[in-house]
């Protein structure tokens, strides 16, 4: 993966490998620090890269400083407008994902989270697929649990959480899998390494709350409305044991990076008739429109970034 040629770092636009901190760093040693994810997508009919709900995806982002005391004169809109600017400066003509950390800068020993220097990083590089088996994925359930909300709280994005992920997504990359499923301390279904869930049963969509410690996750939210208003689906929001996804007619996974990712079986046993579904399938597709700028009803999620 080709490293980005520039960064937004410490309030300004600079070349990337100027962006740097120092290996004492609280971030880098005690995971003291908050990210985030967002999709550009290049519309070539249009000539246009479209920033994908950046409003919301940096209304979460402060959200998940805010659970790290961090403290910032930044608003939503500012940091969208900082985005639109490196990406210009990036010259994107391809789709891309922009990765926002905000993160304790400093350089000291000992463990807190108040009293300390928040700063704010953003980095873009050009992004395609996470899963790269995205129509047919294969997952297992992870002998891992999702960390609680009374440890790390899963619904902010904070960077030291994620090690839970590491262990998850390698464990069932090196037994073959495609991806894992993670089961919470109450013993159902929570969320994927990375990603929101999503089973279908008897015509009805169903996905865990967000006080089943998953990430409130701003794909989630799209997939479950335009589930709702283009294809006409009951979505309903409740706790899932571990054994309806081994009966359910379809399952897929979302995300920023995931997008829709269709699961076609779950440890070794074929979901539905083993194929990506036509719910799934639809839904990918309306989704597609959606994040290209080419529906026009959703047009007010997709923020261009060159005028």
């Amino acid at each position: 993966m080709a490293l980005p040629n520039y960064a937004y770092f410490k309030g300004s636009i600079v070349p990337y490998g100027e962006a740097k901190v120092g290996v004492l760093n609280h971030a880098l040693n005690y995971g003291t620090a908050v990210f985030g994810g967002i999709r550009a997508y290049w519309n070539g009919d249009s000539e246009q890269l479209y920033l994908f709900r950046p409003i919301d995806h940096y209304k979460r982002f402060l959200s998940s400083a805010k659970l790290l005391c961090m403290e910032f004169d930044n608003t939503p809109e500012s940091l969208t407008k900082v985005t639109i600017n490196l990406l210009k400066e990036e010259g994107f003509r391809c789709n891309a994902y922009v990765r926002p950390l905000a993160y304790k800068a400093d350089e000291i020993i000992g463990v807190k989270l108040h009293d300390l220097q928040d700063e704010i990083a953003i980095v873009s590089l050009p992004f395609e697929r996470y899963v790269s088996n995205d129509t047919n994925a294969h997952v297992t359930f992870s002998s891992w649990r999702r960390v609680d909300d009374n440890v790390i709280p899963a619904r902010g994005k904070i960077s030291g959480a994620y090690v839970n992920s590491a262990f998850i997504k390698t464990d069932a990359l090196r037994s073959g899998f495609d991806e894992a499923l993670v089961l919470n301390e109450d013993g159902h279904v929570s969320e994927g390494s990375a990603e929101n869930i999503f089973m279908l049963r008897d015509g009805v969509l169903i996905t865990p709350p967000v006080t089943d410690n998953i990430l409130e996750g701003i794909t989630r939210r799209t997939a479950m409305e335009l589930a709702r208003s283009e294809l006409g689906l009951t979505v309903v929001e409740r706790q899932i044991d571990r054994t309806e996804v081994y009966i359910c007619d379809e399952f897929f996974m979302t995300g920023t990076a995931a997008q829709i990712t269709a699961v076609t079986r779950v440890d070794h046993r074929p979901i539905g008739s083993g194929q990506m579904g036509p719910v799934t399938t639809q839904l990918r597709g309306v989704f597609e429109d959606v994040v290209y700028g080419r529906n026009s009803e959703y047009r007010h999620w997709n923020v261009p970034v060159y005028v």
